[in-house]
């Protein structure tokens, strides 16, 4: 308790991205009032981003879902339903009406049970379970796999890090971060791909700047000049849908100079021996093929440069979107691995894999469970569901009937949203549950409003498997997402046996042993402000695979996959893409620091959303006169609202960036269903699209 009555400090953890700041809110009468990081934060270092400090105005928005609401038109469709509960219920608007939390989940647990009775137990799907805690996330595939008997759940790492998971676990037998954050300071090289770091992951950015100006040891790859860049030691702009050639080339280098530890190699892993041979005789793995690429000749020897330090030093990759939002993302995380493997930068401080992942709890959904081919621990399913795009499909043949949706917008951040939106409509029954109405919570036919990260006790897994035990900043009435869950399993027949967060927590510990069995309550809230790394029995494990890999025989695998000659790189040499139309331009897409994902939270503070108020599309200067000050962009799949334009000289000719935090900007309605072609994940990072100018129709609205 502060000096001045009523006001205390409460130690939690931040509700963004994956880094997974600690923070310390500052409460007065029940309300947040300044948000700050301790000096002695082991993640934060004392320090947040924009987002972290000041993106806390939505616990206490006006438009919070405080009541479940219940669209009129679903009661009236189903009106042996609302004749049970006509007396409890209470007039919101022309829409909707609000009931108590027992009479929506009443409602909920009579439209499940119909629809599963009638189209069976597969005609139900879970998606979500990112944005919350891990306790809620376990209960969330609890709920689809026990109670619903249902194996189609997901969660948003389908448009995200699943390639991370795919190509890690498919080489070195585990999908997650090989190190802490603080390895940075360790380490001799730090190569970023496919990341816009300063942006995307700041607190992360901070540690790589501290060692980039004191050793100059940083290189940094991408499609265009990011932030970072300034401070990179090497900065290799790169062509779309290119991440696997280059990552090849540095395989290809290491290995014709011999740079490879072969100690390592002979006493760690299998299969070297016919992977070199492969990388030697692929006909695009030699960096001499840049040499031909118009644009991008510098990179047949700047590729070199960057393999050759990487292979030398003790050294870390950082990756984020940009790498497994591609058609060939699981290989690419694969490719870096190799790069891992062959010289030794895996298994000790200071070198080490770092997929830096997007959502608070992303990381802890999957190991919760939250996927069609994993239950909790990873353990493999008796029987394994569909994942998102094919649930979308499957909406639209009439497979799925009926969706659970916790926290996660499927109809503004997933792809093709013209199609999903389609699929959303053709579905007898939606529920969700979230803070706001959301793009998808304006289709639910009940939308119960439950508590943020803010208002309630839980366990979160940031990017480098550290768990923090949240605490409530402020109290709240409003159920968290298990109670939700809970209390509809109860209705149905279910048997959990939940009374508080604890409870459920146990019970993960018990049914996910592998990696915290020793991860009690008293434990994280004794290391609240330190957190710690899974896997946790008698300590913590900071730096995964010292001795083996997580793999069956505990040897990491080589497995080759050679780059396909596609896209951007194609029409360069075959002398098609350097032209003077509005057409073939790429595209790709991410985050500004101001905002998170579908700003649901974010855009509800001032001090955020005037910093971005809209999205906007990143041009190449010398475009300025072409294309004007405002565009829509255009695919086959659909077009975008009218978009501003602002040119910078940090985006190659004929490339585009722009960010998606906006609903009414419809950026992801230009996408259509190509995606990693082994977990689904969308091609997010490289679309070909086609501008058609606006500037008239600003004139005449």
């Amino acid at each position: 308790m502060s000096k001045e009555e009523n006001i205390r400090e409460i130690e939690s953890v931040c509700t963004y991205c994956g880094v997974g700041c600690d923070i310390t809110g500052v409460v007065k009468n029940n309300k947040i009032i300044k948000i700050f990081a301790q000096k002695d934060g082991l993640v934060s270092q004392g320090k947040l981003c924009i987002k972290g400090k000041y993106g806390y105005d939505f616990v206490d928005a006006e438009d919070r879902i405080r009541e479940p609401r219940v669209k009129k038109s679903f009661l009236y469709k189903n009106s042996h339903i609302m004749e049970k509960v006509k007396d409890d219920l209470v007039e919101f608007n022309k829409d909707y009406f609000t009931c108590s939390i027992d009479i929506a989940t009443t409602i909920a647990s009579i439209k499940f049970q119909e629809i599963k009775d009638k189209y069976g137990r597969k005609s139900f799907c879970a998606i979500g379970g990112a944005r919350t805690s891990c306790e809620s996330a376990y209960t969330f595939q609890k709920f689809c796999r026990e109670t619903m008997e249902s194996p189609h759940v997901d969660n948003c790492a389908r448009v995200c890090h699943s390639p991370s998971l795919k190509g890690m676990r498919a080489t070195i037998g585990e999908g997650a971060a090989t190190n802490p954050y603080n390895d940075i300071y360790e380490t001799e090289y730090m190569v970023v791909i496919g990341s816009n770091t300063m942006e995307a992951h700041p607190i992360i950015a901070n540690r790589m700047l501290d060692m980039a100006k004191k050793e100059n040891n940083l290189a940094v790859i991408d499609v265009r000049e990011t932030k970072l860049a300034k401070y990179a030691k090497q900065n290799c702009i790169i062509p779309y849908e290119s991440n696997l050639l280059i990552l090849n080339m540095m395989a290809f280098v290491i290995i014709d100079e011999e740079l490879y530890d072969e100690s390592f190699l002979s006493n760690r892993t299998k299969g070297f021996d016919e992977f070199k041979e492969k990388i030697l005789n692929d006909k695009y793995a030699n960096p001499d093929f840049f040499k031909d690429v118009d644009g991008y000749e510098y990179l047949a020897k700047q590729i070199p440069n960057i393999a050759r330090e990487y292979a030398v030093k003790k050294s870390m990759i950082f990756w984020g979107l940009g790498i497994t939002e591609h058609l060939d993302g699981s290989y690419a995380v694969m490719a870096m691995t190799h790069l891992a493997m062959m010289t030794g930068n895996i298994g000790k401080t200071g070198a080490g894999l770092m997929p830096l992942r997007g959502q608070n709890n992303v990381q802890g959904a999957c190991d919760m469970g939250c996927l069609p081919y994993y239950l909790p621990d990873y353990q493999e399913p008796k029987e394994i569901g569909l994942m998102t795009p094919q649930l979308i499909n499957g909406m639209i043949d009439g497979d799925i009937k009926a969706l659970l949706n916790m926290g996660e917008d499927i109809t503004h951040i997933h792809p093709n949203i013209n199609k999903t939106e389609k699929a959303i409509k053709n579905l007898e029954f939606i529920m969700v549950q979230e803070l706001f109405m959301t793009d998808i919570a304006q289709y639910a036919d009940i939308i119960i409003g439950v508590k943020s990260a803010y208002e309630k006790t839980g366990v979160y897994v940031n990017a480098m498997r550290r768990l923090h035990l949240s605490q409530p900043l402020v109290e709240s009435d409003l159920p968290d997402d298990w109670e939700v869950l809970a209390m509809m399993d109860k209705k149905l027949g279910g048997d959990f046996d939940f009374e508080s967060s604890e409870d459920v927590w146990n019970e993960v510990r018990k049914v996910a042993p592998q990696r915290f069995s020793g991860a009690n309550y008293y434990r994280l809230e004794r290391h609240r402000k330190r957190g710690m790394q899974w896997p946790i029995y008698h300590e913590d494990t900071p730096v995964l695979h010292l001795l083996d890999f997580r793999t069956d025989d505990g040897l990491g695998k080589f497995v080759y996959h050679q780059y396909q000659l596609r896209g951007m790189v194609k029409e360069i040499l075959d002398k098609r893409f350097y032209n003077n139309s509005l057409n073939g331009y790429y595209l790709t897409t991410g985050r500004t620091l101001a905002h998170y994902n579908n700003s649901a939270q974010t855009k509800r503070s001032e001090k955020l959303l005037t910093k971005y108020e809209k999205d906007i599309v990143l041009a190449p200067i010398e475009d300025k006169d072409k294309l004007g000050d405002y565009i829509i962009l255009k695919t086959e799949y659909g077009e975008t609202n009218i978009l501003p334009v602002k040119y910078t000289d940090k985006i190659k000719p004929k490339t585009l960036f722009s960010t998606f935090h906006h609903s009414s900007s419809r950026i992801n309605a230009i996408f259509g269903d190509e995606a990693d072609e082994l977990i689904f994940t969308a091609r997010f990072k490289s679309l070909k699209v086609n501008i058609i100018l606006a500037d008239t129709q600003i004139g005449c609205s």
